[in-house]
């Protein structure tokens, strides 16, 4: 009986968990994009955290992210030192 009430507790507990962090969770609305590509009437690429931008938008969208990658890395440094 007592283990049985200690597992309800615990799956409590969770739900109570898992519904906070939904909570958290910014809505995903227009204009809450990370990045942001266009590519009509000239293409770009730009990340809206750390500004790196770049001309090559087939080129990312083909993968090619390392730009983006050292921009977020050096930005992240930046705004948290050790």
């Amino acid at each position: 009986m007592l283990a049985s009430r200690i597992y309800e507790q615990k799956l409590r507990q969770r739900s109570a968990e898992k519904q906070r962090l939904h909570a958290e969770q910014p809505e995903n609305a227009w204009g809450s994009q990370i990045r942001s590509y266009v590519l009509h009437p000239y293409q770009m690429v730009k990340d809206a955290r750390t500004q790196h931008q770049t001309g090559k938008a087939q080129a990312v969208l083909d993968g090619d992210l390392d730009g983006f990658l050292k921009a977020n890395i050096e930005h992240t440094a930046i705004a948290e030192p050790l």
